[in-house]
C-alpha cells in the first residue's frame, strides 16, 4: 500500500446506481453535502447523457461529469452537440469524460475498428473542440477515424459559453498518453491504486504532454476509487472483492494488476471466469487486493482511507461496488459514503 502526504485531491462520487430515480437522489444528496462533482457512466443498459441531464436538474452546485461516455458510440458531431447541451442544461458545469472501452467492446459491441484506441481518441478530441468553434470556419476533416464536412451558419455557429474540459479514460500507458497529448485530464479507471498512478499514470501523462509540447502540470488527474462502505465490515469487503473480481477477468487490465504485484491471482480470476465459477473469480481475490484497489470497510474506515490519494491525484470520485450487490446496498453505500465522506469531513 502507497501512503503519502501532500494535498487533499477534489472528491466527487460515481452514483451510478441500479435505477434512474437513484442515480438522480445520489446526485442530489452529493450536491447538498458538498462534494465537489457528481459523475455517471454507461454501459449496455444505460446512457451516460440522459443521466446527466436527470443529474443536473437535481444538483445546483457541483460539476457534472461522464465517466464515462463512450466516444466510439457517437459519431463527433452528436457527442459534441450533447456534452454543449448538457453544459447549457447545469449552467457550466459539465466535464465531458470519454472512452473507446476495451478493444473488444469497440468491435464487439459498437461494431468498429478497434485498433489503436489511442489514436482514435487523440483524432477525436480535438475535432470535438473544433466543433465548438465552428464559428471560425468550416469543417473539412477526413482522418483515420473520422470524416466530417461541415460549415456553420451565422448564429448557427457561434461557440459554446465557456471551453468545456474533456478529460479522456485510461488504464495502460498508451491510452494514458492520448491526455497528456490532448485532454485536459485523466479520468482513471476504478482499480488506479496511488501505486499506480505514482508508478505508471503520472510518468505516462508526462511522456504525453511532453510530445505535445505542452505543461504535464496543466493535465488534470481524477480517478475512480473502488469504495465499499458497509456497519459490517466483513459485507463491505465482500462486495469490493466481487467487483475486483468483475474487473480481473479482462484481460485489458493486466498490466494494472502485474504492476501492483497481483500477476498470479489474476491470472486465477481469469481461470475461473473461463468455468463460469463467478463464486471462484470472487474467492481468487485476497486480502492484499482488497486494500491495494479499494476502500472497502466501515464508513469510518473508508474516510480514513481517502488520505492514499493526498498528493497523488487530483481528484478522487468514489465509486460504489455494484456486482453482485443488490441495489438497497448499493443505495445504502451510496448514502454512507455521502455522510462520511463529504469534503467538509475531516
Amino acid at each position: 500500500m502507497v501512503t503519502s502526504g501532500g494535498p487533499r485531491p477534489l472528491r466527487g462520487v460515481c452514483a451510478f446506481a441500479p435505477s434512474l430515480d437513484a442515480m438522480t437522489h445520489a446526485a442530489h444528496a452529493a450536491d447538498e453535502a458538498g462534494f465537489d462533482s457528481v459523475w455517471t457512466c454507461e454501459l449496455y443498459n444505460r446512457s451516460a447523457t440522459v443521466t446527466l441531464a436527470a443529474a443536473a436538474m437535481r444538483t445546483r452546485n457541483c460539476r457534472i461529469g461522464s465517466g464515462v461516455i463512450y466516444g466510439v458510440g457517437r459519431s463527433p458531431l452528436m457527442l459534441a452537440a450533447e456534452a454543449r447541451d448538457l453544459d447549457e442544461l447545469s449552467g457550466g458545469r459539465m466535464v465531458l469524460g470519454i472512452g473507446n472501452g476495451t478493444r473488444r467492446m469497440i468491435s464487439d459491441w459498437h461494431g468498429l475498428d478497434g485498433d489503436a484506441p489511442a489514436v482514435r481518441m487523440e483524432e477525436l478530441v480535438p475535432l470535438l473542440r473544433r466543433i465548438w468553434n465552428l464559428h471560425e470556419g468550416p469543417i473539412k476533416h477526413d482522418g483515420r477515424f473520422y470524416h466530417l464536412h461541415i460549415q456553420g451558419l451565422d448564429d448557427l455557429a457561434s461557440p459554446p459559453e465557456r471551453d468545456i474540459p474533456i478529460y479522456t479514460a485510461g488504464v495502460n500507458p498508451r491510452m494514458i498518453e492520448s491526455a497528456g497529448r490532448v485532454a485536459d485530464g485523466l479520468l482513471g479507471h476504478t482499480l488506479l491504486s496511488p501505486r499506480y498512478i505514482t508508478e505508471v499514470v503520472r510518468p505516462a501523462i508526462d511522456k504525453g504532454a511532453r510530445h505535445a509540447e505542452r505543461d504535464p502540470a496543466e493535465v488534470k488527474v481524477a480517478t475512480y476509487t473502488l469504495a465499499s462502505a458497509n456497519e459490517d465490515e466483513e459485507q463491505a469487503r465482500r462486495d469490493a472483492a466481487a467487483m475486483i473480481a468483475f474487473y480481473g477477468s479482462v484481460k485489458s487490465y493486466g498490466l494494472l494488476f502485474d504492476v501492483c504485484g497481483f500477476a498470479e491471482e489474476a491470472k486465477a480470476i481469469q481461470g475461473a471466469f473461463r468455468q463460469g465459477d463467478v463464486d471462484g473469480m470472487i474467492a481468487a481475490v485476497t486480502d492484499a487486493m482488497l486494500d491495494e484497489f479499494a476502500l472497502a470497510g466501515t464508513p469510518q474506515q473508508v474516510a480514513e482511507a481517502l488520505s492514499r490519494f493526498d498528493g497523488v491525484a487530483d481528484e478522487v470520485v468514489l465509486s460504489p461496488p455494484t456486482f453482485r450487490v443488490p441495489a438497497e446496498r448499493v443505495a445504502h453505500n451510496l448514502a454512507l459514503l455521502t455522510e462520511h465522506c463529504a469534503p467538509g469531513n475531516g
